[in-house]
């Protein structure tokens, strides 16, 4: 399938264009004013598809009687909208249409079309007039038409007739009627002739000007560029002023020779200064030559700013921002003592992974706080576009560099700090990977020279401070995580949200709110109450949300001449929050048979989940349920084979599998859970079913289980042991390898909590499993019952 080949509907949007006549394969900017953005939003709607033809009569009102019947068959590739409502639109040009009926005029023009089928040629006359062409093109490049190299190139490169005549055609100085009737010409041979007789004419006007001129008896290249140049020096020097062009040029000469440039890139930028002197301004490639020196000029090569490094400075800002959170500041101020001792020193690559609303984002605008940097965030979640990071090629029409030589260009300093948001979350598609453009970037040993498409010049990156955040570490490539000195952020205590709540959300959500002059008084028992009863989250922003909900309420009763409820105690917050939302899952609870209390790591921090086994008459069928992935269902099988193997060690007969079937479960079926640390509690839930024997509710567990019985070790340590506190759960059984994984966490929030290790299967169930209760009559509540079976 050709790469312009589209399945386009009948029915499309309508954009009148003025001057310029979109061809196929041609990549066009267009400035739409505010009224204007009615047909792009419509077509977007779709596929992005929108017909351009052009209006055939000047001036600002276009009819629809108007407009030339064939035009191009487009897909829009970038929109930027602006403040003002109106928008900077990258077309890309896909086929030629015809418009054959009109179905609607207002707000915006919607018409009927077909695409326009071409006849395609492939002998030698198309291959004679393809070597015309480019033998005159050559011709032409001698008499002074300039082209880029690249572009050059690409021609050189294409052997299809009718592709050769619309790119050749978008460098030819041809007004818009000319334009259009070479799009008019379906026929590739025939518009290849009437491509080749418009260039033709163009080198014998060229060739008209320089016998003119008297330049005719210079035959070398080299002496018709000195007298080029001497024409074009005298003309400077006679002009006053006046002319816009020539200030330009002088303008961009100066500022060229006062930027603190390398040799390299000095030299390149007065060549293509010296290209640009010799086109001519209403040439198409004069505006792109500005644009590129305009942007080279504007990069601040030379220019940064200075680091504080007064480290106890940096940590009382820190401190002021963010609760908690030592390691990274730690990190942080270390990175400040290494750059006091070495000013040299190469930036680090930090990655920030922790669940949503830790601070992962806010502790970068802190950190350039601190190091009285600028700071810049770019958002990753769905770039797709490898150009987005690297920028497009000069060749293309509406070419721009890529966001980070914006951003840098925007920030006026070359070492901004410059936040990488969501890198976990980048996609790919036919355009390329940006993950993959990013390790030149995210490497300190390569991006001291760094190359933007646009530019074409190395940039030095290597003082640029970058920090990325994720959710998750998995989706990041292999190679990309290897550049990246990875620091992990885990959830918040109760006590660490409560002291976040009074230091930082109650006054900002009261100023937010309008409530300056109203300060409410929050008891710590309503903050606790909140944060226990109403949310269940790793971060801060449910809560955050809350105590806004209860300032807008308060704010409602202001409004309307209440009493406003200012001291803001338990009662105060069931009011206004309504019933509670979540309830704790552990406490209260009775022991069961079957029915195990695991712990689970989510990208949202730690969380309980139960695990439930069930027996029934049958014969060797094991059912599995409650949306569990693939490594979560082996951990069952394993489980299984785990008991079925040390049955006689338990006390369960050899044969109960032959007789029985077998049901796991594990409740919240909507939300999918995989991972092997269920091992150990799947294993527990089974022995407990098949002894009788019921499993301590109020004791959690975590490990992954060997065939053998081992119990290895598991990640999460510190989100699990929060989410047991917070589910009010008493005991944690962890394997024997994470007890130094315990270290991390704070010893306060061990206080409530009784830790055991285990490292084999046996330990487990000596921990976990209640004696076996036997009752003479009825019920325990209708007769007696005893104690049946060692306590472990």
């Amino acid at each position: 399938m050709p790469d312009n080949q589209v399945f386009a509907p009948s029915v499309l949007p309508i954009f009148p264009m003025r001057e310029q006549v979109v061809f196929p394969f041609m990549l066009f900017p267009l400035v739409i004013r505010p009224e204007g953005m009615v047909v792009i939003e419509e077509a977007l709607k779709g596929k992005g598809l929108l017909g351009l033809v052009c209006c055939a009569t000047p001036g600002e009102m276009c009819r629809v009687e108007d407009f030339f019947r064939v035009g191009t068959l487009c897909r829009i590739t970038n929109v930027e909208r602006q403040s003002d409502g109106s928008g900077k639109v990258t077309v890309e040009g896909l086929r030629r249409m015809r418009i054959v009926s009109t179905t609607q005029l207002t707000p915006y023009i919607l018409a009927v079309v077909e695409v326009v089928e071409e006849h395609e040629h492939r002998g030698a006359v198309s291959e004679a007039l393809m070597h015309s062409v480019h033998s005159m093109l050559s011709v032409a490049r001698e008499h002074g038409r300039t082209l880029p190299e690249d572009v050059v190139e690409m021609i050189g490169r294409i052997r299809d007739p009718g592709r050769l005549a619309d790119l050749v055609t978008v460098y030819l100085s041809l007004d818009m009627k000319a334009q259009q009737e070479l799009l008019e010409t379906y026929d590739s041979e025939e518009r290849l002739k009437r491509v080749y007789l418009h260039l033709a004419t163009e080198v014998q006007k060229a060739s008209s000007r320089k016998i003119s001129q008297g330049d005719a008896t210079l035959s070398l290249r080299g002496q018709k560029e000195a007298v080029l140049r001497d024409h074009m020096k005298k003309i400077d020097e006679d002009l006053t002023g006046d002319d816009p062009r020539a200030t330009e040029i002088k303008e961009l000469r100066q500022k060229i020779l006062s930027v603190d440039f390398a040799q390299e890139v000095r030299s390149i930028a007065l060549k293509e200064l010296g290209r640009l002197e010799r086109l001519n301004t209403a040439s198409p490639e004069y505006a792109v030559l500005r644009t590129y020196l305009e942007y080279l000029v504007a990069m601040p090569w030379g220019k940064g700013t200075i680091d504080n490094l007064d480290i106890d400075a940096a940590q009382i800002i820190l401190d002021e921002d963010h609760h908690g959170l030592h390691e990274v500041k730690q990190r942080i101020l270390e990175f400040l003592a290494v750059r006091a001792l070495k000013s040299s020193s190469k930036g680090p690559i930090l990655c920030f992974v922790g669940p949503p609303g830790v601070g992962k984002t806010s502790l970068g605008r802190s950190i350039a706080r601190a190091l009285g940097r600028k700071y810049i965030r770019m958002a990753l979640g769905g770039m797709k576009d490898e150009a987005e990071v690297r920028g497009h090629r000069r060749t293309y029409v509406g070419a721009m560099p890529g966001r980070l030589v914006q951003a840098i260009s925007r920030s006026e300093v070359n070492n901004p700090l410059i936040m990488l948001d969501e890198i976990d979350k980048i996609g790919q598609d036919f355009r390329g990977d940006p993950a993959s453009a990013l390790l030149e970037v995210l490497d300190p040993e390569q991006n001291s020279s760094f190359t933007d498409h646009y530019l074409d010049v190395p940039l030095d990156l290597s003082k640029v401070l970058f920090i990325c955040t994720a959710n998750q570490l998995d989706p990041i490539p292999g190679a990309l995580r290897d550049r990246m000195e990875v620091i992990m952020l885990s959830g918040y205590s109760e006590e660490e949200k409560e002291q976040i709540a009074f230091r930082y959300l109650i006054a900002k959500e009261m100023e937010e709110n309008g409530l300056a002059n109203y300060p409410l008084e929050f008891s710590r028992e309503a903050v606790r109450k909140i944060i226990r009863d109403y949310t269940r989250e790793a971060g801060v922003r449910n809560l955050e949300r809350k105590i806004a909900s209860i300032c807008r309420k308060v704010a409602r009763e202001i409004a309307q001449g209440h009493p406003p409820h200012i001291d803001i105690d338990e009662r105060s917050v069931e009011e206004m929050l309504g019933p509670k939302t979540f309830f704790s899952e552990v406490t209260g609870e009775k022991d069961l048979v079957g029915v195990v209390t695991g712990l689970a790591w989510t990208e949202a921090g730690g969380d309980i989940l139960f695990i439930e086994a069930s027996r029934m008459s049958g014969s060797k069928q094991l059912t599995i349920t409650g949306h569990l992935g693939e490594v979560m269902q082996e951990s069952v099988k394993a489980a299984l084979s785990y008991v079925r193997s040390h049955a006689e060690q338990y006390g369960i007969e050899s044969d109960f599998f032959d007789r029985s079937d077998l049901h796991v479960h594990v409740p919240a079926g909507a939300i999918p859970k995989d991972g092997p640390s269920a091992g150990v509690a799947i294993a527990t839930a089974l022995i407990s079913l098949l002894t009788g024997r019921p499993v301590r509710r109020s004791l959690a567990m975590t490990g992954e289980l060997t065939l053998t019985g081992q119990v290895l070790p598991i990640g999460g340590v510190r989100e699990k042991v929060l989410a047991a506190r917070r589910a009010g759960v008493r005991s944690v059984v962890l394997p024997e390898r994470n007890r130094e994984s315990l270290k991390e966490v704070e010893p306060d929030l061990l206080k409530e909590l009784q830790i055991d290790y285990a490292d084999e299967m046996s330990q487990v169930i000596a921990l976990a499993l209640r004696p076996k209760v036997l009752c003479t009559t009825g019920s325990s509540e209708s007769g007696s019952c005893i104690s049946v079976g060692p306590l472990g």
